[in-house]
């Protein structure tokens, strides 16, 4: 079968996204199932008969741990613009978050808003910062993921918050209530 074949336009997509599969050693059911998508429309997608979204891209480069070449490769072959890819291209053979786990160190990105986009397909969340009240929020991460690894997080993040609160309660009460002097003012005795 041709490669330009009309019927199969992503072919070489198709190919790859199988490949990365089966090195998972994952059935279709079962990779459509961890990024929560339709067997059959996963098939179409390793037939070369459709492109997924860049939404679903994403999450199938993040769950079969696409290295940072076959990422970058995957997202190109779809023909999607690089600069919307969240991995930096590098010629390395550590997993994604190895890499991201060495080169990030100990920095925090803080974020005051952050967009949520829900489908069938799983769950992407952007995390943003404004910039004042005139400038459009720019995004500082996107983080995609499957609908139940969501519903983990938000269970794990709801009893985080939770205990946390009760150890705030029972702080003195000099140290729960914040006051008007500023941090660094401030003293812990």
């Amino acid at each position: 079968m041709d490669e330009q074949n009309p019927t199969s336009p992503f072919r070489p997509l198709g190919k790859k996204l199988k490949a990365l599969r089966s090195r998972a050693n994952e059935t279709l059911a079962e990779a459509s199932g961890a990024v929560e998508i339709d067997v059959r429309q996963l098939a179409s997608y390793e037939l070369g008969q459709a492109r997924p979204s860049e939404d679903v891209l994403l999450l199938l480069i993040s769950h079969f741990g696409a290295l940072d070449d076959d990422a970058v490769r995957v997202w190109e072959l779809a023909g999607y613009g690089t600069s919307k890819l969240p991995v930096v291209h590098m010629v390395s053979d550590e997993p994604l978050m190895q890499q991201a786990s060495t080169s990030m160190d100990s920095r925090i990105l803080f974020t005051d808003v952050v967009d949520v986009v829900v489908s069938n397909y799983g769950v992407v969340m952007n995390f943003m910062q404004s910039a004042g009240s005139t400038t459009k929020p720019s995004v500082v991460s996107k983080v995609g993921m499957s609908r139940e690894h969501a519903k983990s997080i938000l269970r794990i993040l709801q009893i985080t918050l939770a205990q946390t609160e009760h150890n705030v309660q029972n702080l003195p009460k000099k140290l729960a209530a914040p006051d008007s002097s500023s941090p660094d003012e401030r003293s812990i005795n």
